[in-house]
């Protein structure tokens, strides 16, 4: 089959390419510099914007792939980058860089597409498990966060509801695992080694996590299932702040998480990070085993989290 990945960069881009390749398909990365993709091992690589609708359609009519696959972000910040800039920058890739994917992959004849989401972006009301029914958080009192949520309910209704699209979009719960925010050497598992992550309020928040290799796993299983729709793909073991939290600190051989109040939590790590320990809701995977064929390899963070250690897959 004809793939078109883009984001073949990224965390996940990185560990699906190996994937679709061992499936014998034939896949085109689409870059905006082609010395990154210099040492992937690619069929062709095409470069593009995606914020450049013009040099998307080219790139995508170019390649004319069956399956395009929009696994890209800009979550990577630059030398200099706010925390602002980077999340805006993500949000118009998730918004008229989709935008652009999805025309030029209609124009050119290509009918499914597949595209990340995130999992825990929905509101924080009823639970402790949430399925793909569950509305999504589009006013939380924080503009960085409402941002990245509108963004995010733009991508899925470009990716599910534009007529002549066969649209998978996949809720990928909080990635651990190799170069991912929660490795030894990322800035969550550097702030819980050194003892500055603490445990907000009662901790109640419950947090799905996911294994990078088994979200590669999820997108790679869209490619070639007929299934359509949106997917939370999480793993089977969802745990509450004051359960996760402590178990990550003695794998990384970091001090007992101290406890703060939560409003001094909000105000020391901002208000994601109250919310994630407090009022988050964990996610149900029912519906990604049942209609997409996909199960977690690691199922649950307690057994995968030493994976972290040593920045390798299993």
């Amino acid at each position: 089959m004809r793939v078109l990945l883009a984001g073949a960069t990224g965390v996940i881009g990185r560990a699906l390419l190996p994937l679709l390749r061992g499936e014998r398909h034939h896949v085109t990365v689409l870059v905006r510099d082609q010395a990154a993709a210099a040492e992937l091992d690619v069929d062709r690589v095409v470069v593009a914007d995606l914020l450049d609708r013009h040099a998307v359609h080219a790139a995508v009519f170019s390649a004319a792939p069956e399956v395009v696959v929009h696994q890209a972000t800009a979550l990577r910040p630059g030398t200099g980058d706010t925390r602002w800039e980077v999340f805006e920058r993500t949000a118009r890739v998730r918004t008229e860089g989709t935008a652009n994917l999805v025309d030029a992959a209609l124009a050119s004849g290509t009918r499914r597409v597949v595209a990340q989401s995130i999992a825990f972006a929905t509101a924080p009301h009823g639970g402790p498990l949430l399925d793909e029914e569950a509305p999504l958080y589009l006013d939380p009192p924080d503009a960085v966060w409402s941002t990245t949520v509108r963004a995010i309910a733009e991508l899925e209704r470009l990716v599910l509801h534009t007529s002549g699209v066969e649209g998978v979009v996949l809720r990928y719960g909080t990635l651990y695992g190799r170069d991912t925010a929660y490795d030894l050497n990322g800035p969550f598992g550097q702030a819980v080694r050194l003892g500055k992550l603490p445990l907000i309020g009662d901790g109640t928040g419950i947090n799905s996590f996911l294994h990078v290799e088994d979200a590669a796993d999820a997108a790679a299983t869209a490619v070639m299932s007929r299934a359509t729709g949106l997917f939370n793909i999480v793993d089977d073991d969802p745990a509450t702040a004051r359960t996760w939290l402590p178990h990550y600190a003695r794998a990384f051989d970091g001090p007992h998480p101290r406890q703060v109040p939560a409003e001094l939590g909000a105000r020391l790590l901002g208000w994601f990070a109250a919310h994630q320990q407090t009022r988050l809701r964990g996610a149900s995977n029912r519906k990604a085993r049942e209609q997409l064929g996909w199960r977690p390899g690691v199922s649950s963070w307690r057994n995968g989290q030493r994976l972290c250690l040593v920045g390798a897959g299993r």
